[in-house]
């Protein structure tokens, strides 16, 4: 069992309330963090009270200096490589890349603790990319205190780029020269020109082999300040052979 040990962010960026609209051609794609909903006093205290008590508990936290010999070992126990993106509008289907190993890896712990189910595609950039994996519900952020804050480390070396269809990770931008990625959010290049302005400043670690139509559909969608869509587009994320 890992140490129950957990490192956090030093800040978060609420896209929701500070981003601005993309200018598709030199926007970058930084883990968003959580979106915290107010809370009443109440709430707040009982939330407290769980987080006590499930630091209490023995769980699957991850830290950082245990990150690769963990993810490597998981890895080589679970070689899964295709998951399937379920939304409201259908589903995107993705292989994710065996010479991205570590991403690969932590895609799959990630899916297999029911991280991904209840997050939403809560990013959508015209012309540009659907970003998933965060949410406003606290569950999701219950989730990632459980599981840990960390970073992966960049694999890019695999030279894969940002094409129409690639599966990307966002990542947290300050303070990380290493290029290191957000072990919680991904997105999807929509254009058709693909995006290659991030081609060696994101990891690609996937690419979507059926359902680029949806993700037409949800690139499509009305969305708000911080381009998160009007309506929420929640996903569920699973295995398949």
């Amino acid at each position: 069992m890992l140490s129950l040990i957990v490192l956090f962010f030093a800040s978060c960026e609420d896209k929701e309330k500070t981003g601005n609209k993309s200018s598709n051609t030199t926007t970058t794609i930084e883990n968003t963090e959580e979106f915290p909903p107010s809370k009443s006093n109440e709430e707040s205290e009982t939330e407290k009270q769980e987080e006590e008590k499930s630091k209490e508990d023995d769980g699957p936290l991850l830290v950082q200096e245990e990150l690769i010999p963990f993810l490597t070992e998981y890895g080589e126990e679970n070689p899964e490589n295709k998951i399937r993106i379920s939304t409201r509008f259908g589903d995107i289907d993705v292989l994710l890349y065996n010479n991205t190993p570590l991403h690969r890896a932590n895609f799959i712990f990630l899916a297999k603790q029911g991280y991904f189910d209840g997050t939403f595609f809560h990013r959508v950039a015209e012309g540009f990319v659907i970003q998933g994996g965060n949410s406003d519900n606290t569950e999701t952020s219950k989730k990632r205190n459980k599981i840990g804050s960390y970073l992966v480390p960049g694999e890019f070396e695999a030279g894969h780029r940002h094409s129409r269809g690639a599966f990307s990770a966002a990542k947290y931008a300050k303070q990380n020269v290493s290029k290191a990625s957000s072990p919680y959010e991904f997105f999807i290049v929509q254009s058709e020109r693909g995006a290659h302005h991030l081609d060696n400043d994101h990891t690609v670690f996937g690419r979507v082999t059926s359902g680029m139509d949806v993700v037409d559909e949800i690139n499509r969608q009305v969305v708000g300040e911080g381009e998160w869509p009007d309506l929420n587009i929640p996903i569920t994320v699973k295995i398949f052979d």
